[in-house]
Parts: structure tokens; sequence; C-alpha cells
């Protein structure tokens, strides 16, 4: 007998955590509300290990819970169900893990914020809608997860809403979104028409049963390159990346939570869960793949002279999430869904990490303002060494197992995306130990007041009532020493051993790859060996190099890299400015739909179209209004002339009939 683990009631404990706070928060003390969101989203947590413990003995995976019907029509049906299997059993550890600990920093982090209750309203029901995309058992129900992670975005990003840059980013987050939404919508109406249905058992059993589009695009490349724009969208992947580096204008535990260990990374999932589609639909396969090379050596670029430290990051994430779309796109979905895991511990890490900075020096982002920090806040400093070290590659950290598992992969595709692999790596480590050198080593470089005395910025926590320069709280550096610890063993069990936890979802279906190699496959893999060792060097040194060359210009002679800014003139220029790409955009897309909503919209049909026939409407039935109120004078001798010229105008009508 199959037993019944209750997921449903994973994410609804975050729901009512929501609700508690939203509708009552406002009456409760800091301490009360932040015991309901830490309790509920801890029960998740609970409930997440609960399954796990059980997950081993399920006599059938995936196990589904059905909760009710949700939508009939015709054949085509639609339930309230969730679905469990290795790959969401992965994803729901994540979300829950990291996410409950980023509760737990947030309470430290917010504590002297206005809206506190507002803040852990909106933290909980992210968590409640991405848990329902996770463990959706159909496209639809996903679909609703995903919108709603969307909202909540929105609803954190733009959460200091009295901030014109706060309220603009949230806008653009969801705008953009919605752009990568309606391609996703899109795939959805053709999987209906098509197949019927969207549940992912049913529509993955009648796609296995169809031929690999080999001859060119067809419907199911069609359908995976319209499931790529929604992940574009999501993930930050070009030409959609543009939101994410905006939402940084949020919290800084909500660039931890939704823009680096969780949202973001619903692209992916809703990718490797899709994996069925696109592995018979190579031409999709591609795609995938292109735009993530294309993204991860982009964003690599820009982040090398960006001096917002949370900017940096930023950055660095929609590269990460390049090289995740790289593994999905050379059918490596096991890596991806290796660095996906390993990229939450490491960049939530060093979010939280980069809050903790920008917490002990009163608010202050700019890295050419810091300095000298490493002896102030040690523990800050060890742990984003950490995670600094787990991002570049360097073994025996996390980062090193799954981004040289993606590298492998990759090269055994296509040599061309292992190379800007490896340049995007080397890249990587030299703007994250940028970041390490300018905030930890040297002299500190910010005023003086932030040394001496407290300071506060707007949307920033102040200091406690510390003075000068402070480590954080406990509350926060727990979960920052919990994230590092993970950062540097997370990666330990093993990119071989995570693809065969995996292999039931990505193996069991006709890719043409099986889970136990045959013969003549074992001794070809023992033959590439040798290569695959002397590639994994090649990583190792691509991320020794950037480490070498950020130490030299930003430790060693750090006057050099103003002089090879100035060098490089205009090209530098364009790099910090990012590409010009939001300004490409406002000029191509922006401005045209705001002149042309004003021109034609409001101008010519609003007010010369629809007022003026309101209007004119109104000025007839007044005139008419106004004739008819003359003739109503109370005069006897009026309304009898009146009666006579009604009179003869119905004389004159029976005499003009009956000379027809």
């Amino acid at each position: 007998m199959t037993p019944n683990l209750h997921l449903w009631l994973i994410p609804v404990l975050p729901l009512v955590g929501a609700a508690i706070n939203g509708f009552l928060g406002r009456r409760f003390s800091r301490q009360t509300v932040a015991a309901v969101a830490l309790g509920f989203c801890g029960a998740a947590f609970a409930m997440a290990i609960a399954v796990a413990t059980q997950f081993s003995s399920l006599p059938v995976v995936p196990h589904i819970e059905t909760l009710a019907h949700w939508m009939r029509a015709g054949a085509f049906q639609a339930d309230f169900a969730f679905y469990l299997d290795q790959l969401s059993f992965v994803m729901l550890l994540v979300v829950t893990g990291v996410g409950f600990l980023i509760h737990i920093y947030s309470v430290g982090y917010m504590w002297e914020e206005g809206g506190f209750y507002r803040f852990f309203s909106y933290l909980n029901l992210f968590m409640f809608f991405m848990l329902t995309l996770v463990l959706a058992n159909n496209y639809l129900l996903m679909f609703i997860g995903w919108e709603g992670v969307g909202l909540a975005s929105y609803l954190l990003i733009g959460f200091w809403f009295l901030k014109d840059s706060a309220a603009s980013a949230g806008k653009k987050a969801f705008i953009v979104n919605r752009i990568g939404d309606f391609g996703f919508l899109i795939a959805l109406f053709l999987l209906i028409q098509h197949f019927g249905s969207l549940t992912f058992a049913e529509v993955f059993q009648k796609i296995d049963a169809m031929n690999p589009e080999t001859a060119g695009a067809g419907l199911l490349s069609t359908i995976g390159i319209l499931l790529m724009v929604g992940a574009a969208g999501k993930s930050a992947q070009i030409p959609l990346y543009v939101w994410l580096p905006d939402a940084m204008e949020g919290p800084t535990p909500v660039s931890a939570l939704i823009h680096a260990a969780t949202m973001v990374t619903a692209g992916v999932y809703m990718v490797a869960r899709s994996h069925v589609i696109f592995e018979h639909a190579p031409t999709a396969l591609m795609v995938v793949a292109i735009t993530g090379t294309l993204t991860a050596l982009f964003a690599a670029t820009i982040g090398i002279a960006q001096t917002d430290i949370k900017k940096v990051l930023a950055y660095s994430t929609v590269s990460q999430l390049g090289y995740m779309f790289i593994a999905c796109g050379v059918g490596a979905f096991s890596a991806g869904i290796f660095h996906l895991m390993t990229h939450a511990f490491f960049k939530g890490l060093l979010f939280l990490a980069a809050g903790s900075v920008i917490h002990a020096i009163g608010g202050e982002q700019d890295m050419r303002k810091m300095g000298g920090l490493r002896t102030k806040i040690p523990w800050t400093f060890w742990t984003m060494t950490a995670g600094t070290f787990a991002i570049a590659g360097f073994p025996p950290l996390a980062g090193f197992f799954s981004k040289d598992e993606i590298l492998w992969r990759a090269y055994q595709t296509n040599w061309i995306y292992w190379a800007i692999g490896v340049f995007t790596a080397f890249l990587t480590s030299f703007y994250m130990f940028r970041q390490w050198f300018l905030t930890f080593f040297g002299e500190y470089r910010g005023e003086a007041d932030h040394a001496h005395g407290d300071q506060t910025r707007a949307g920033v926590p102040a200091p406690h009532g510390h003075g000068g320069i402070h480590e954080s709280p406990a509350i926060m550096l727990v979960p920052l020493v919990i994230l590092a610890v993970l950062s540097v063993a997370g990666g330990w069990v093993g990119a071989s051993r995570f693809e065969l936890f995996l292999s039931p979802v990505f193996y069991s279906h006709n890719s043409g790859h099986l889970i136990a190699p045959s013969s003549e496959e074992a001794a070809q893999m023992r033959q590439m060996e040798s290569l695959e060792s002397t590639l994994t060097m090649v990583s190792v040194a691509a991320a020794g190099l950037g480490l070498f060359l950020a130490w030299l210009l930003y430790y060693r002679r750090p006057k050099l890299p103003q002089q090879i800014a100035e060098s490089l003139g205009g090209f530098y220029t364009a790099v910090l400015s990012k590409y010009y790409v939001d300004e490409l955009y406002a000029t191509l897309f922006v401005k045209p739909l705001v002149d042309g909503s004003t021109r034609i919209l409001w101008h010519t049909i609003d007010q010369g179209v629809i007022d003026t026939t309101l209007d004119d409407t109104a000025d007839s039935a007044r005139d008419v209004s106004d004739t008819a109120r003359r003739m109503q004078s109370g005069n006897i001798r009026s309304y009898a002339g009146w009666v006579a010229v009604g009179a003869a105008a119905v004389i004159a009508y029976m005499i003009w009939v009956g000379t027809r």
C-alpha cells in the first residue's frame, strides 16, 4: 500500500504563515511576527525532512498524491495533485532548507525595518508558490506556482516602495517575466492541442512514443523553444536577463532567496522536468546550450567591472545560471541540477555575507569604499571566503565538482562550449577574487563616520546600537556558517553518485542513455578518464589564474586597474555601462511602446474617439433636454398654441394619407 506523505502540507504551511502575518501582523510584536514566519517555514522544512526519510522506502516512484479534480473540459483534465520523484525531492530540500536559513538571517537583517510583518508575509508567500511549482503534477499547476513566484518577487523587490529605484525594479522584473511567460503559455496551449493533457506522465508517455525530430524543427522543437523562452525570463538568460541586476534594489535576504537559491532556478528546473521534450527536439536542445553559453560569458564580462558588491553577485548569478543551461543543453540534466544545488549553497552564502558587510559599514555597497574588513568582521570574512573559493571552482569545494562535471559533459558534446565555459570560469574567479580583495584587504577606504560611529542609509537596518564597523549578530552569522559548511562539503556526494540518484528521472526514457553503461561504453569511458583529468586541471588552472590576476591588480598593485581602465577607454566604459543594453532596450522597445501608447491609445483613441463620442452624446442629450425644458413654460396660451400646432400636424398627416 502506498503511504500518504501529505505533500500538500509542505506548501500550505508557509501559506498559513503568510496569511497570519499578512492579516494580523500589524498588531503583533516583532518577536511574534518572526516566530510565526520561522515556525511555519521551519515546519515545512521539517515535513520535507520527514518525506526524505521515507523516500527510499516508497514502493512506487514517482509518488503522486491527488487532492481534488480541478478542471475538466472535454477530454482535458487537470487535477490538484503533487508529484514526488528524485528531481522534485532535490528541489524540495533545497528550497525548504536554504529558504529556512534565509528566513532566520532575515530576522536580524530586517529587525529595525518598517513593514517587518509585511516582509515576512511576502517571504512566506514566496515559499508557498515556489514549493507549489516544484511539487506540481502537471504544467498547469506548475504555471500557478510559476506566476506566483513572479508576483512574490515583485512584492519583495519593491518592498521599499517609497524608493523610486526599488519600485521601478519591481515593475521591470514583473514585465520582463511576463514576456517570458507568454512563450510558456503558448507552449502549454500547443501541448493541450496536440497531446490533450498537461499532466507530466501522460504528456511524456505520448512523446516517448514519437521519433526524435532529426530532420529539423517540428512540433516538439517549437514547444521546447517556447518553454525555453519562459525559462529565459524566469532564469535571467539572454535576452531577458536585464531584470535580475536591477532586482538588487530589494533587501539582501530577498536577493539571496529569490535571485540566487530558488526562483531564478525555476527555469532550469522546468527545462529539466521537460527533458523528454527536449531530448526529442535536438534543435531546441541546441538553443538551450547556445543561450546558456552566451549568457554565461556575457554576464561574466560585465561582472568584472561592477563596483556594487551586490551587482557583482547579480551578474555572477546570471552567469552561473548560464552554466546550468549549458548542462541541460548538452543533455547532462543531472549535472545542471547538481550545479543548481551547489550554487544555492555558495551563492546564497555570498549574498548573505554581502549583506553582513553592508550591515557592518552602515549600508555602503560600493566596494571602492570598503577594504581592510577581514580583521573587523572575521566571521563574515571567513564564511565569504568559503563561498568565493567554492564559486571559483577550487577543489575540494562544492562548486568544483558541479562545474567540472558540466565542463566535461560540454566537451563531450562540442569543444566550443567547453572552451567558452573554461574562459568564463577564469572570469568568474577573477571578478569574485576582485570583490574579495577590494572588500577585505588593504586599507579601509570608506568615510570616517563608518569607522567611528553609526550611520544608517535608507533601506538598510541600523547597526543595533554598536559604534563603527562591527560584526553581525549571531542570528545572522549562524546561517552563514551553515551555508559555508555546505559550500565546502556540498559537492562531496560526487557528480557520479548524484547522476545515479537522478537516473530514474532522466534515463528511464528513450533518451539514448542507460542507467548502467554497456561493456563497450565502459571501455570508452576508461579511455577518456585521462582526458577528463587533463581538462579538470585546465579548469582549475583557469581558476588559479583568475585568483593570481585579481591578487596582482587589487592587492599587489592597486593603482594598476585604473591605468588599465584609462588605456582601454571606450571599451571599459561600455563594459562598466553593461554594454548599454538597458539603453538599447529603452530605445527599441520601451520608448516606442510608451510613445505609441501615449499618442495612439491615449490621445487618438481614448481622447479623440471614446471621450469625444461620449462628450458629443452628452452634449446632444443636454441640448434636447434644454429644448424640451423650454417647452414647459407654464403659460396657458403657449400650451394652447402647441396643441393647435399638434392638431394641425395630425390633420395634415391624415389628409396626406387619405389622398394616396
